[in-house]
């Protein structure tokens, strides 16, 4: 079962590639590979709001937030302008090519 996905992507900043971070399935995944000698309050605070998200007690764009923020405060955040034109997700595109 697919947890909630996000309105608009992000994007981290790895040594070797961006992943696009879309939903709760993703931010569980990097979090799980998050360094243990990083693991600090904020890296706390931030799996509880995804745990109480992927129960439905907290909003899911109140996530997407926190971890934006989050991956700022740790120089992980890749800009737009950083990610290549094929790795972006079109927001405009339907469906089925419509």
């Amino acid at each position: 079962m697919a947890l909630a996905l996000f309105d608009k992507p992000l994007y981290a900043q790895r040594r070797y590639f961006m992943p696009e971070i879309s939903g709760l399935d993703d931010v569980f995944d990097f979090l799980d590979e998050w360094p243990q000698e990083k693991r600090n309050l904020a890296y706390d605070t931030l799996v509880r709001y995804c745990r109480e998200a992927a129960n439905g007690h907290w909003p899911i764009d109140a996530v997407r937030e926190n971890f934006r923020v989050f991956l700022k405060q740790n120089g992980k955040l890749a800009e737009l302008e950083d990610v290549p034109p094929h790795l972006q997700r079109d927001s405009r595109a339907k469906l089925g090519g419509m």
